[in-house]
Parts: C-alpha cells; sequence; structure tokens
C-alpha cells in the first residue's frame, strides 16, 4: 500500500506545471471531448509508465542495496531540482493530424511523457519498492488526478492555479524523499 500511496502523491504534486498537463489543457481546449482525452492519457500512461517501471525493476535487482540507496537518494535529490524548472509545451509536441481525439491524447501523451520528470520518478519508484503493479497503478493514478480535472475544468481554473508554489511544494517532498533515502531510514522493500 506504500508503494501506492507514495507513487500517486509523488506524481500528482510533480505533474502540476508540468509539460504533460499543458498539453492536456491544449488537448482539451482543441477538442472539447473529455471523455476520449482522459482515457487517452490513462491508457498513454499505464503504457509509458509500466516501461519505466520495468527498467526500475530491473535497475532493483543490479545494485546492491547500498548502490540502489545512493542512485535513488541522489535521484530524488536531481528530480527535486528538476522540479523547480518551469516546464513549457514545446511546438514539436502540439497535437496535429487527422486521427481521433482518443489515438491523438494517446500518441501525443505517451511521447511527451518520455524523458519527463514523472517518468523517471517512475523509475526511481520503481526501484525503490518491490511491487510494479502498486508503483504503475499508484503513477497513473497521480497523473489522473492531476490531469482529468484539467481535462473537465481546465479553462476555467488554470489560471488561479499558483504553479511556482506548487512546483516548490513538489521539489521539498522529492528532496525530503532523497534525504530519507540517503540516510537510510527507509528500507528498500
Amino acid at each position: 500500500m506504500d508503494a501506492f500511496l507514495v507513487s500517486t502523491l509523488a506524481v500528482a504534486v510533480a505533474e502540476i506545471g508540468d509539460k504533460t498537463q499543458l498539453l492536456s489543457l491544449l488537448l482539451a481546449t482543441r477538442f472539447r471531448k473529455p471523455l476520449p482525452i482522459v482515457l487517452g492519457i490513462f491508457v498513454a500512461t499505464v503504457a509509458n509508465h509500466a516501461l519505466a517501471g520495468l527498467v526500475g525493476q530491473w535497475v532493483r535487482a543490479s545494485l546492491t542495496a547500498e548502490q540502489l540507496r545512493w542512485l535513488l537518494g541522489l535521484g530524488f535529490l536531481a528530480i527535486a531540482a528538476w522540479t523547480l524548472k518551469p516546464d513549457k509545451l514545446e511546438d514539436d509536441e502540439a497535437v496535429k493530424g487527422g486521427y481521433g481525439v482518443f489515438m491523438v491524447t494517446l500518441i501525443a501523451f505517451f511521447v511527451a511523457e518520455i524523458g519527463d520528470k514523472t517518468q523517471v520518478a517512475t523509475v526511481a519508484l520503481a526501484a525503490k519498492y518491490g511491487s510494479l503493479g502498486a508503483v504503475v497503478l499508484g503513477t497513473t493514478a497521480g497523473m489522473l488526478l492531476v490531469n482529468a480535472p484539467i481535462v473537465y475544468l481546465g479553462n476555467r481554473f488554470a489560471p488561479r492555479i499558483p504553479l511556482k508554489l506548487v512546483r516548490m511544494i513538489a521539489a521539498v517532498i522529492f528532496a525530503v524523499i532523497g534525504v530519507v533515502v540517503l540516510m537510510g531510514f527507509s528500507m528498500i522493500q
């Protein structure tokens, strides 16, 4: 249960203000069909984070407990620093083509998530916890917790979200996790 809850919280907080959240808002304002957009986000996230989780499991199996502790601790500190940098949606990630809303969302979201901080966090979380399923379900839940409301209510509330404050809170959470792991307070399960 810890793996699921920590994964949900970590990704939900990291996703606020992220480029994939901006992509969710772009898709919502362009297509105005929330259900296929949310379903596309769900399928893309499960696929992307399952692959990231498998990489994390491989890392877990390949390193000693001490090496893993250092890699994870420093990795979470790096994610904390990365979280402070605001994301922008790049022009080449803009939605194009004649595909249906679901397929456009799935492809755009999957590609935008490659190398993203939430994907890197998924690798780290899967390396920390032994439960691949709980991590992937948790990171997917965190992604949907943040992006589904944006799809349904984005135009109305997006300007009111204090992104700088949210990024700072996310950075602190990742930094605390990194320090806890480095200090050895959290056992690798």
